[in-house]
């Protein structure tokens, strides 16, 4: 279990950030630099959290603290993952910027990062409280599901990010039991894995995207 989750968490890891300079290196507009810096900030965002992790599996040494530390680093980027996919989806349909859909945006995603802080979360004790689990991931929850309408409503104008709407609703149905209830039953944590591979597809839509695939 313990190679295989590992090789699996750095090949992953290797991949989206590999995959993110490569779109960015190539980028010809705001929309494709913004892929790339999505992919980047995905990548290294949840390094913080796998190789603790990693870590963790091979070393006896207390790795609690750096473990908490990670998932709060990581719910960090990745709700700031989520906003950069909004302009994503701005730029790439050529939609018109809305002022209350994007006050909207940036509310949810700085309440998140507010209750992130708080020290009720116990990071650095790696708490796994499913009171604060539920209260963080309330604002986390209705963000990705209005990035994920947007996307759904937008599906059959491209073949690229046609799916990408069903990578969002999967990785969000995969990733709320972990959040939730993984401190009460830990076998829940294995749903990570597919979610994952839901943020691997996101990538690869961004790579196909720019081939114009």
């Amino acid at each position: 279990m313990k190679y295989g989750e590992s090789t699996f968490d750095i090949l992953y890891l290797l991949f989206v950030i590999t995959a993110g300079c490569i779109i960015l290196r190539r980028a010809k507009d705001r929309t494709e630099r913004y892929m790339g810096i999505a992919a980047i900030l995905l990548g290294c965002g949840d390094a913080f959290h796998l190789v603790p992790r990693v870590l963790n599996y091979f070393t006896d040494a207390d790795l609690t603290a750096p473990l908490g530390i990670g998932k709060l680093i990581t719910s960090i980027t990745m709700t700031v993952f989520y906003v950069l996919l909004y302009y994503v989806w701005l730029g790439h349909y050529n939609e018109k910027s809305d002022k209350t859909l994007t006050i909207t945006i940036w509310c949810l995603a700085a309440v998140r990062i507010l209750l992130c802080l708080f020290p009720q979360n116990g990071w650095l004790q790696n708490s796994s409280d499913m009171t604060w689990g539920i209260i963080r991931n309330i604002p986390f929850v209705i963000l990705g599901a209005i990035i994920c309408f947007l996307f759904y409503r937008n599906r059959k104008k491209d073949a690229a990010f046609g799916l990408l709407w069903l990578y969002i609703l999967l990785s969000f149905a995969f990733y709320i039991p972990v959040a939730v209830g993984a401190g009460l039953v830990p076998i829940l944590g294995m749903l990570m894995l597919p979610k994952t591979v839901c943020y691997i597809l996101m990538v690869v839509a961004f790579l196909r995207q720019q081939r114009g695939d």
